[in-house]
């Protein structure tokens, strides 16, 4: 028998109904035939706009042989309580939020108080989830060194005017020495290529007692002018790198040099690409990463690498966002030029065509994104290879990836469309599985932090899981 303080006021349970009918696998029509009435007023009933009658509480309860009084239980008193527990999180703690408040919320916008309480469970979980993480990690920033360098980088959006300027010079050096190798030979060094067996492993090393930069002998030309540009940066722009290194407070040595490493190759690069014929020869290529690379004689992740650089004031050109993955999905280099949401967990989507590069080596593969609130980027995609040089010897294929906001696509190449048409339908993608949100995914692999998975005992979706209302 259903109590009568449940029937004597009317009921508005439409979250309620909400979720059973999910739960249950029934379209609103299918549950309005069950129920002998109108599929506009199961509407009107989940939005709260109609009340739950007792006739219709016995119905819900005879049809679906569940139990009257748990039905009949008060959503608005639950609302309250929950909301309640919520409004006692230090977050909220200096906010005067009077019970009579609370409880005018959970009877008068149960959809507020629902979005709410959702809210602060995805928040909360989340909280649990990262927290869990950092105790695995430990709190000491030296366990974890190459996130501390990804942060050095990012915070000054990978740009080093410093490192630019005196590399411009030096190349200026370079060109009129007649090439890098010839350079590096006026500077007291003899540039020499040696057996691998002789290198013992290394591709290259510097041997200052005898003034010599030895180099593999199987490295290909442009291989080969990398690492005499590597050579230059490391002593030509020693000062500047120091400078920069003795700048920040790093928590273990591993972070140092793993940033040292990072502005080494930052400023090869600038030498190899200086910053003005580099960004004149940009627009002029509408960013073709494989015109450019064939230009500067280097390669197509050595270009894509140099993209992300762009960012000298008044010289600025599109900011990109770089990773580079293997085929385990293991991100093994990450630039950010612009600040871009997934710089801290990107890579993980399997919808990103980054991952399909794999399938189709060599191929440039373009993709418009959306992300789960709304931004829009555009990404170039392609496989790199490094090692080999001879049968025998282990070569690593990798996919890297960038990318830019939507709005700074057209000036690329490969976003350019015949006049008048729009751009494909962007790809639906998110951070990873566990921060993205999209219900529909039928590609994700975990549920999203702060969902609760509904069983699948009545319905089970297309999708690997399907998530309640909080």
């Amino acid at each position: 028998m259903v109590r009568e303080n449940a029937v004597s006021r009317p009921l508005y349970l439409g979250p309620r109904i909400k979720r059973l009918r999910r739960e249950l696998g029934l379209t609103q029509g299918a549950m309005a035939e069950d129920l002998g009435i109108s599929p506009s007023y199961i509407a009107l009933i989940e939005r709260n706009q109609r009340p739950l009658t007792a006739d219709l509480l016995l119905r819900l309860a005879r049809s679906y042989r569940l139990d009257v009084t748990d039905l009949a239980a008060e959503d608005r008193d639950d609302y309250a309580r929950r909301l309640a527990e919520v409004l006692r999180d230090p977050l909220f703690a200096e906010i005067d939020l009077p019970a009579l408040e609370v409880a005018d919320i959970a009877t008068s916008f149960p959809g507020m108080a629902e979005a709410m309480l959702r809210l602060h469970g995805a928040y909360a979980r989340e909280q649990q989830a990262l927290a869990g993480l950092r105790a695995g990690a430990g709190t000491d920033r030296a366990a974890d060194p190459v996130g501390e360098a990804r942060a050095f980088l990012s915070a000054r959006r990978n740009y080093f005017p410093t490192l630019d300027s005196r590399a411009e010079s030096l190349a200026g050096e370079v060109d009129k020495a007649g090439g890098s190798a010839e350079w590096v030979r006026q500077q007291g060094t003899r540039v020499r290529r040696l057996p691998a067996e002789v290198m013992m492993g290394a591709i290259r090393r510097y041997d200052r007692h005898g003034e010599q930069l030895l180099l593999d002998e199987t490295l290909s030309p442009s291989a080969r002018d990398w690492q005499i540009a590597l050579h230059i940066a490391y002593t030509g722009l020693r000062t500047e790198i120091a400078t920069l290194v003795r700048g920040e407070s790093f928590a273990s040595p591993t972070a140092a040099q793993l940033v040292r490493r990072a502005l080494a190759s930052y400023g090869a690069a600038a030498l190899v690409m200086p910053y003005e014929r580099f960004a004149r020869a940009v627009d002029a290529h509408a960013y073709d990463v494989e015109a450019l690379a064939g230009q500067f004689g280097v390669g197509f992740e050595q270009v894509a690498h140099r993209l992300t650089t762009l960012g000298k004031p008044g010289q600025e050109r599109v900011p990109f966002f770089f990773i580079r993955v293997d085929a385990a999905g293991n991100v093994s280099k990450r630039l950010d030029g612009a600040g871009f949401p997934f710089a801290a967990h990107g890579g993980g989507c399997p919808l990103w065509s980054l991952h399909d590069a794999f399938r189709r080596p060599g191929e440039v593969l373009t993709q418009w994104l959306e992300l789960p609130d709304g931004q829009r980027f555009f990404s170039i995609a392609r496989t790199v290879t490094s090692g080999g040089g001879g049968f025998g010897k282990p070569a690593s294929l990798r996919a890297i990836a960038i990318a830019c906001a939507a709005e700074h696509a057209p000036k690329l190449v490969y976003a350019q469309t015949a006049q008048g048409s729009a751009p494909p339908a962007p790809t639906p993608i998110g951070l990873t599985c566990r921060l993205c949100q999209r219900a529909d995914c039928t590609a994700r692999a975990e549920p999203p932090l702060g969902r609760d998975v509904l069983p699948d005992d009545f319905r089970r979706a297309a999708q690997p899981f399907s998530f309640g209302e909080s």
